[in-house]
């Protein structure tokens, strides 16, 4: 049985704790489908519009925020057998505004990105339209695992496009 620690933190002000729980059982299934046997370990932040543009200047050269970023790291941990597999970032205001555009609450959005930025971290990507078939129906498998109904809509109707 694989293993996650995760480390779910906010700086957004507006964003409210009660969807940890949610954000976790989203990580918990995605890595329980589609990561190595190994015991794992993933960052999350919950931050606002300011503070993902920094980060999406700083790292991509983008000077525009952006829904969810992902940092892989792949590195084993010191004196352990985890491996970190990497930070995830993630807009509060962006999921808040892709749920009302989705027509579903924000719970499922934050569940969309906290998928979508592991399987950044996996290595999955939707670069090509191939790729974003693969990436889209491996989201479409986790969230029918989660019991979710969520819609995808193609990569350019997305923030982070």
């Amino acid at each position: 049985m694989k293993t996650l620690t995760l480390d779910i933190s906010s700086v957004s002000q507006e964003f409210d704790k009660i969807f940890f729980a949610e954000i976790k059982r989203a990580a918990n299934v995605t890595i329980e489908m589609y990561a190595a046997v190994k015991p794992v370990s993933i960052s999350i932040l919950i931050c606002d519009d300011g503070y993902i543009k920094n980060l999406n200047k700083s790292y991509r050269g983008i000077d525009k925020a952006t829904d969810v970023l992902s940092f892989p790291s792949n590195h084993m941990l010191p004196e352990s057998n985890v491996t970190f597999l990497g930070d995830i970032a993630i807009s509060y205001p962006a999921a808040v505004i892709q749920a009302e555009k989705a027509l579903h609450p924000i719970a499922h959005e934050l569940v969309l990105l906290t998928v979508h930025g592991i399987l950044h971290l996996l290595g999955y990507d939707h670069t090509t339209v191939e790729e974003e078939k693969e990436m889209w129906a491996h989201q479409r498998k986790i969230f029918d695992s989660l019991g979710y109904n969520i819609d995808l809509l193609t990569g350019e109707s997305y923030a982070q496009e």
